[in-house]
């Protein structure tokens, strides 16, 4: 296929609107993490509502603290989108040649996106794992990545690898249902040319805020009860008392994890701040792809651009 020009373009747009849209909500991301990852009793519960995490950062003088962890989170969400996006579309196009068709079923874009964010994840798992630790730490108590990984294990950088794997599905719904929609959307409108070659059909951002909102949506209420104990495993171990980082230490497994949910909270907290979750990633997620559907034709143009001075630059070198 030579140089997959629209692969990396997909995805160096996908990692700078991950970039952006991490940084805009990380306060919100951090409220929501810790309050998550907090498993107690109704009448033992330090935060009854995620607005209680907020203040709490707020009455301490620790609003900065609401930031712990930001460089960590960018990195791993630059990477993890730039590795998305460039085996997602990668492996789209790879298929559309190898089979023929114009365009890609349900069944096959759940296959290759999910195929994607496994090797995301693996390539990742370490550096989510210590943002997830310097988010739910006491606020302004929170270590950097370096002394962060240093006091990690192996084994303990890659808690909640499986369930990351089985979360890959949330991803691959997003994408799909976005891919999908977008499909619709621009069927039948003509496709811009710039040389010999057609740059990627783009949306409008209002129109990829839209779909981007409803299709992470849809794949939050699906996976939402993953997403809390893949908290609950990746959570910093509170210094309060022994009898409770013995309890955490239970948590440190998806078994473990479920049963404490199960005990301590219902049926119902496996639920438990799903709407921030929404708030969040349905924001995130709209945001990314805003950004992304925006940039893609200009990334596009400006590497099309690149080759194309390169393939002259060295015609010409040959000829000399």
């Amino acid at each position: 296929m030579g140089f997959d020009l629209e692969s990396l373009s997909e995805a160096t747009s996908g990692a700078i609107g991950a970039l952006v849209s991490t940084t805009v909500l990380y306060p919100l991301d951090t409220c929501k993490t810790k309050y998550q990852a907090e498993v107690r009793t109704h009448h033992q519960q330090k935060y009854r509502n995620i607005s209680d995490v907020l203040w709490e950062a707020i009455s301490t003088r620790q609003v900065l603290s609401l930031y712990q962890g930001l460089g960590t989170k960018n990195l791993q969400s630059f990477v993890s989108q730039f590795f998305y996006f460039y085996g997602y579309s990668f492996f789209k196009r790879l298929y559309l040649e190898k089979s023929g068709n114009k365009t890609i079923g349900t069944r096959a874009n759940l296959i290759i996106a999910a195929a994607a964010g496994a090797c995301t994840v693996i390539v990742t798992q370490p550096l989510d794992t210590a943002s997830s630790r310097m988010q739910t730490s006491e606020f302004g108590k929170a270590k950097g990545l370096w002394k962060t990984l240093s006091e990690t294990t192996w084994s303990e950088a890659f808690d909640g690898l499986g369930i990351s794997l089985l979360l890959t599905s949330n991803p691959s719904i997003q994408y799909t249902v976005f891919d999908q929609l977008k499909q619709r959307l621009l069927m039948g409108k003509p496709s811009p040319k710039t040389g010999t070659e057609s740059s990627p059909e783009a949306l409008s951002a209002f129109s990829a805020f839209v779909l981007g909102a409803v299709s992470k949506c849809v794949a939050t209420c699906l996976t939402y009860p993953a997403i809390r104990c893949k908290v609950m495993i990746q959570a910093a171990e509170s210094d309060e008392d022994e009898n409770q980082e013995a309890e955490q230490k239970t948590q440190k497994t998806v078994s473990g994890a479920l049963y404490a949910i199960w005990k301590r909270e219902g049926i119902l907290g496996f639920f438990k701040g799903l709407n921030a979750q929404i708030l969040k990633t349905v924001l995130s997620s709209a945001l990314l792809l805003m950004i992304k559907e925006k940039i893609t034709k200009t990334t596009w143009v400006l590497m099309f651009a690149l080759r194309r001075y390169l393939f002259v630059t060295r015609a010409r070198l040959k000829n000399t």
